[in-house]
């Protein structure tokens, strides 16, 4: 198990450490023609990932039911080494686009991880073993996003040990993505040297019958015949397309606002966002990372235990509402703030430790609904394969879901975010639009998830 969650990590650090710089780095490439139009060159980056990803992530899935869950995650974090190395080195967006485009194409691990974990478990802990992917994945994602908000630019922001390396001068976001190649090299190595085969192939089994308890009954050979992979008719039943299409319309609901609020958070506040600096969003999401390993290690396995897999999932839906109703409230701080003290930073301000204490309670409670929602929509699909030699098609299958709306969540967001800040509209078409279609999406979830039978 430990090698699995080594191998891991590389993924969700390599992506989300962009987060915190992403503006900022679009902003020094110079595409944009204003501010206001950086949210669409944001969804492009974020997007060229997801596409990718979605043209391989069933290939990938398939593969490993082939030739074993090894050899395609050994791959993919060779993948990912090389090409976080590269995105350092970037100096215009369309390199950006194309390395991110690369990245997406070697960030199939995640179903082979989970058929993977799946393989492992039984039935007595595969609660609490498949709670390590998605905690794995939060964790990654919170420390991808500190590193890439405080190393980011290390020349400025840490002179007296970057100042005068003249290559992080150059690449100011070199450094963050060097880390995140050290991390795919970590779980690199612990994979070709401890993780070993989960995926096993029927041979010929021979069994053994004592006849009268004698030594000299002969051996019996039976040839038993492989497991063979069910159809994708048989597969997808209206109950699996059922859960797949809610799994869907949340992830796209929960992704317009998770690759929303980096742009959000570095917007300026008369623009309805938080006027922060790549270091304060890199923190603001990565201190999460503390309330994660208790949600996903103590609180999930007993709520599952108590209750069942679908009431984690319903709650974890009915935490989002909230947080994503209030979100886009707190620019009218941010702005009150800047107007006093022309800053968005005042440390010492009764509005700015306001304005963070209302910040990370509704981080809080993002990270909290992304915990119960996704590690109960993880298990739910897993114990809807039929068979093992399954494992790799179902969470293929909602892989491919969840990355075809990936597709669509940063392009639908980042248009509406840039048109609803460009118009002075009322509520709910200003700068509030896309957290309120967010809230609106889950909202169907959750009364589509009171149609999935207890069972």
């Amino acid at each position: 198990i430990a090698p699995l969650v080594a191998m891991r990590l590389a993924e969700p650090i390599n992506l989300t450490l962009i987060l915190p710089f992403m503006y900022k780095m679009i902003e020094d490439f110079g595409v944009a023609d204003s501010p206001k139009d950086i949210s669409h060159y944001s969804s492009i980056l974020y997007m060229s990932f997801s596409i990718s990803q979605t043209l391989t992530i069933m290939h990938w899935g398939r593969l490993s039911d082939r030739i074993g869950r090894r050899p395609v995650l050994i791959a993919g974090l060779v993948g990912i080494l090389a090409v976080s190395i590269l995105f350092g080195f970037t100096k215009s967006f369309a390199m950006a686009v194309v390395v991110r485009m690369a990245t997406g194409v070697f960030a199939g691990n995640g179903a082979v991880m989970k058929s993977a974990m799946a393989e492992i478990a039984d039935d007595t802990n595969r609660s609490r073993m498949m709670a390590l992917l998605p905690l794995t994945w939060n964790v990654g994602s919170m420390v991808g996003s500190g590193i890439g908000g405080v190393f980011s630019n290390p020349a400025t922001q840490f002179p007296g040990l970057f100042g005068n390396f003249k290559l992080f001068i150059y690449f100011p976001y070199l450094l963050p993505c060097l880390m995140g190649s050290v991390v795919a090299a970590f779980g690199l190595i612990v994979g070709l040297f401890n993780f070993k085969e989960t995926l096993i192939k029927p041979t010929q089994l021979v069994v053994e019958e004592a006849d009268n308890n004698t030594e000299g009954t002969p051996l019996l050979a039976q040839t038993v015949a492989p497991v063979k992979q069910s159809t994708m008719k048989s597969l997808l039943t209206p109950l699996v397309r059922r859960v797949m299409v809610t799994n869907a319309i949340m992830c796209f609901a929960y992704n317009l606002c998770d690759q929303l609020y980096p742009i959000f958070a570095a917007t300026d506040p008369r623009d309805g966002g938080l006027g922060l600096d790549p270091r304060s969003i890199g923190l603001s999401l990565g201190i999460e990372g503390i309330v994660v390993v208790y949600l996903q290690l103590v609180v999930y396995p007993r709520l599952e235990r108590k209750y069942g897999v679908l009431y984690c999932y319903r709650r974890g839906l009915s935490f989002a509402l909230p947080y994503l109703v209030s979100m886009p409230f707190l620019s009218i701080i941010a702005a009150h703030l800047q107007t006093q003290t022309g800053t968005s930073s005042s440390f010492m301000s009764f509005e700015y430790i306001a304005m963070w204490v209302l910040l990370m309670s509704f981080m809080t409670m993002r990270i909290t609904s992304n915990v119960l929602a996704y590690t109960s929509i993880n298990l739910m699909i897993t114990n809807m394969a039929p068979s093992r030699a399954d494992l790799g098609f179902m969470n293929g299958t909602q892989q491919l879901a969840m990355s075809v709306m990936r597709i669509f969540a940063p392009a639908v967001s980042g248009i509406l975010w840039s048109w609803s800040i460009k118009h002075s509209l009322p509520f709910p078409f200003n700068s509030h639009l896309v957290w309120m279609l967010s809230a609106s999406l889950v909202a169907i979830v959750l009364w589509q998830s009171y149609l999935i039978p207890e069972s």
